[in-house]
């Protein structure tokens, strides 16, 4: 009796046993599935006033010529229509892409090391583009996986009122005069080119060129070499070697990428930190170089490499750095710089635009 009792028993729980196994093991396998099918979780975007603000408009971006080929000749309803019709079909990479991407590594890195962080970059688009055409640049945000959340698209409107409300860092566009507008506002902004020629850059570290006067410094020492010439430039920079040059127009840019590396330092990452600052200036270096670097220490600045060209081209050491954007106030260099391959931005401030030359680069007003 007892034999005929058990046997019965232990039928049911080897069978539930097993049923449970196999039911577990269905769902591990429907979680792996659909896990591949979700997108992976984006990273939370930081607050404006807590990060270092970069706006981009769509022509900088993106290579959009043939849609300003359109704009220009065929008027705003026809762009308009054909950027609708393409909408899925990618633009190629434009002059500010890999600087963006090098924005998002930099973050990469930042949520890494200070999970709980807000200073971070925050790319924001910015563009006078019709609302409608915004499904074509969502749709190239996420073929390219860039990470930019905030569009500001204003429907051929400037967009220029809105870079104080996005608390902006820098502004850079394919357009001339919303830069000098931006200028004008107190913002830092410069007109960027696509190179010449493609030059690999860095993937890992953000290389960032600035000029020095009229872009990090006022052009207060421009302003001298042009009204009385080099000699009396080289002897007023003698004379007021301790005294500060008063700021320009990038200098507090220079200072929130600062900030930031002093965030990697302080993990004592200073050897691996992915963000590479350089004063590439026609400066000398024994006749004018000491109050420019003593400027940068009276701000508690630096940059990571100082170099002093004494008036030769800026083009060939550009070259040799390869930084995902290089800053001046003179076309001159501008176009020296794309000539060897490098992505090169006009600040058009200070006493040298009276004597820049109308540059071959030069467009259209446009779809920005």
């Amino acid at each position: 009796m007892s034999q005929n009792s058990t046997q019965p028993s232990s039928r049911p729980g080897k069978e539930a046993s097993s049923t449970n196994g196999q039911s577990k093991s269905n769902l591990d396998d429907a979680k792996s599935f659909y896990d591949k099918l979700a997108p992976s979780k984006k990273p939370k975007t930081p607050k404006p006033q807590n990060a270092i603000t970069i706006a981009v408009s769509s022509r900088a971006l993106f290579r959009m010529e043939e849609e300003q080929k359109i704009y220009v000749e065929r008027g705003v309803e026809e762009y308009v229509r054909y950027q609708q019709e393409h909408e899925n079909e990618p633009f190629q990479p434009g002059a500010a892409f890999p600087f963006v991407k090098a924005l998002e590594a930099v973050n990469s890195r930042l949520r890494e090391l200070y999970p709980d962080s807000e200073e971070l970059f925050d790319i924001v688009l910015m563009t006078n583009n019709h609302a409608q055409v915004g499904v074509r640049l969502i749709n190239n945000i996420n073929h390219y996986n860039l990470f930019i959340e905030r569009f500001c698209m204003t429907g051929g409107k400037s967009p220029i009122g809105y870079l104080k409300a996005y608390h902006t860092n820098l502004y850079l566009s394919a357009d001339a005069e919303k830069v000098r507008e931006a200028l004008e506002e107190g913002i830092a902004a410069a007109t960027i080119y696509s190179p010449d020629k493609v030059v690999e850059v860095s993937d890992t570290q953000l290389r960032v060129a600035f000029d020095g006067d009229a872009v990090l410094f006022s052009d207060e020492s421009e302003q001298i070499v042009k009204a009385h010439g080099l000699d009396k430039f080289f002897e007023h920079e003698k004379a007021y070697e301790n005294h500060p040059l008063a700021h320009g127009p990038l200098k507090g840019f220079l200072e929130a990428l600062g900030k930031l590396q002093k965030k990697f330092y302080a993990k004592g990452q200073r050897m691996e930190c992915p963000i590479r600052t350089y004063l590439v200036t026609a400066r000398s270096a024994a006749s004018s170089g000491a109050r420019a670097l003593k400027t940068l220490r009276s701000w508690g600045l630096e940059t990571d490499e100082a170099l002093f060209l004494a008036g030769a081209p800026k083009g060939p050491l550009l070259e040799k750095i390869r930084p995902h954007i290089f800053f001046d106030d003179q076309m001159f260099h501008v176009e020296g710089a794309t000539e060897m391959g490098t992505i090169a931005a006009h600040v058009p401030y200070g006493i040298a635009q009276k004597y820049n030359k109308p540059s071959s680069k030069k467009e259209p007003v446009s779809k920005e």
